[in-house]
């Protein structure tokens, strides 16, 4: 007897892949958890299209659905949180080559039941769930052993499901195209979800065993094995208590044997930040006990943040860093050189107002400890080789190891990488758009190629991890902050400069907020008049062009066909 049955009525579809993960748990966790994720995608394809109060996200894949504020909302943090768990195991399952555990199956058909209650009881037009039903892990069958499905199975399962799959973008795209059968689901739906909201939900989600198992599993992804038993609850002395003693939740170690960082975990209803000064504490023990500040993480396992406090205020981050990415924060501690004593290559930049945009980044960066700037400069002025030089003050002074490129157009993005090719080429430059598994200390990206990098694993591990960056440049930045592409900017942990040729009092308002700025007061600006009057450009000569069809009109019957 499946624990899913309550969705067999409704939603077979959704409760055959439910199931399926159910049945497989201790058979075969990779297949768990693909059938796991396939019953969320299911679910939530289904939720988009009966739901109308639900928007489409810039694409219809299954992280993007997750993600988009309308279903967060709708959710819940509580099952948003579920549902990226299940979405990460599942991914795991298909691109890693390592075994699957069977905990990690549990641990995803658990998630699933919470999942798939909150979406019965939301969309429930014929009943909704037993308040008290609950997930029951011994329960679940043990089957005699069968032959296990390997990464590139499912792989092929996958691509032959998605063939299949109502391709959600194509069906949504035209609202007034939607039948009066799908119009009068979406009335009925809309009132099921009426009903359920007048009603309180107590359901036990056991958020704070999510928030556990998703602190650990974001952790592994980041290359933490956490298979060591100091790892977890390591004991310090010197707390501000009557025992004098204290838990640190994880500790993040060298080879060295020293912290290197720790994470303070709060209950999930609590706003992380109330773990801040528990944190503080807790670093300032290590360091007297072992003799090197940890840098410090807090979260309430929807919420991470990151301060290192002998440089930065705290500030939320997309996840942790990895060992080597936080052995590079310690070190920089001791070995960074001021900016304002590090010579600019005049072999790179020779103009006067380049050298003056990248001091006055410097600044920013160095002084007044932001980590945003904006520059405003003429089309053919030298936008790119102003940053190049800047990336490469950077790297010299070590503030900087890893650069990312952004521009809109692969045109944009293969002059940058020649142009960095010819003007840094000791940084190894990598267009991630034609090269995706290329190494270097610059990569150069569309913002499409990055959104889908993002979400890339191997064996278990974010190529791409949320401190992998420490310097981010925007091009033509006033076309790129919207909601489509901003998830990168939030993503990346790391310096973040933007570039554009929209004179200051011209570029949006949402721009100017995306770096902190206030509005109409960039970085560092310089314009078009003013590169004319210095004599580095010319003005813009107007040709009028005539059209014939303004001139003549247009008649019908000398049309072609």
């Amino acid at each position: 007897m499946s624990q899913f049955t309550f969705l067999q009525r409704e939603w077979s579809a959704v409760y055959d892949a439910a199931a399926r993960a159910e049945a497989a748990v201790h058979a075969d966790p990779r297949t768990a958890c693909f059938y796991a994720r396939r019953a969320l995608e299911l679910a939530l394809s289904w939720a988009y299209k009966h739901d109308a109060s639900l928007k489409l996200p810039y694409q219809d894949n299954l992280s993007a659905l997750i993600h988009e504020p309308s279903f967060k909302q709708a959710a819940g943090e509580a099952v948003f949180s579920k549902a990226r768990v299940i979405n990460t195991l599942g991914n795991r399952a298909v691109h890693s080559h390592r075994a699957v555990p069977e905990a990690d199956a549990l641990a995803a058909v658990r998630e699933l039941f919470h999942v798939s209650y909150w979406f019965a009881r939301s969309y429930g037009r014929v009943g909704q769930p037993e308040p008290g039903l609950a997930f029951n892990a011994a329960a679940l069958s043990r089957p005699a052993a069968v032959a296990r499905q390997t990464a590139e199975q499912l792989r092929a399962l996958e691509a032959g499901l998605k063939e299949r799959d109502e391709k959600l973008a194509a069906l949504l795209a035209d609202k007034s195209a939607l039948d009066d059968e799908l119009k009068r689901l979406r009335v009925e739906v809309a009132e099921a979800r009426k009903t359920a909201a007048a009603q309180p939900d107590t359901h036990d989600y056991s958020e704070a065993e999510t928030r556990d198992y998703f602190i650990d599993l974001l952790l592994k992804e980041a290359g933490w094995p956490l298979d060591q038993p100091r790892d977890r609850e390591f004991e310090v002395a010197g707390m501000p208590n009557n025992q004098g003693k204290g838990f640190v939740d994880y500790v993040l170690w060298g080879d060295d044997g020293k912290p290197l960082g720790l994470v303070e975990a709060k209950r999930t209803r609590r706003d992380a930040r109330v773990g801040q000064q528990q944190a503080k504490l807790y670093a300032d023990c290590l360091e007297r006990q072992l003799g090197q500040r940890p840098l410090i993480f807090y979260s309430n396992g929807y919420e991470h943040w990151f301060w290192d406090d002998t440089r930065y205020p705290p500030r939320a981050v997309q996840g942790f860093y990895k060992k080597a990415e936080l052995e590079l924060a310690i070190q920089r501690r001791s070995t960074r050189k001021p900016l304002a004593a590090g010579e600019i290559n005049t072999a790179i930049v020779e103009r006067y107002y380049q050298t003056r945009g990248i001091r006055r980044i410097a600044e920013a960066f160095e002084c007044d400890h932001d980590r945003k700037a904006l520059v405003v400069m003429a089309t053919g002025a030298g936008k790119t080789r102003t940053v190049i030089a800047l990336a490469d003050l950077l790297m010299r002074c070590n503030w900087v190891k890893r650069v990312l490129f952004l521009a809109d157009r692969v045109a944009l993005v293969n002059q940058a990488v020649n142009a960095f090719k010819r003007h840094l080429p000791d940084a190894s430059p990598v267009n991630l758009v034609t090269e995706k598994d290329a190494e270097g200390r610059v990569f150069v990206s569309t913002y499409p190629t990055m959104m889908g990098l993002i979400d890339e694993t191997r064996d278990g591990q974010r190529r791409f991890g949320a401190g992998h960056f420490d310097l981010v440049i925007i091009d033509e930045a006033h076309r790129s902050v919207f909601q489509k592409y901003r998830a990168i900017f939030d993503y990346f942990d790391s310096l973040l400069v933007g570039l554009t040729a929209t004179p200051k009092d011209e570029v949006d308002r949402n721009t100017y907020s995306l770096f902190d700025l206030e509005n109409g007061v960039p970085t560092d600006a310089y314009g078009l008049d003013e590169a004319v009057r210095d004599g580095f450009l010319v003005p813009p000569r107007a040709v009028s062009v005539p059209l014939k069809f303004q001139r003549e009109g247009i008649k019908y019957d000398e049309l072609s066909e």
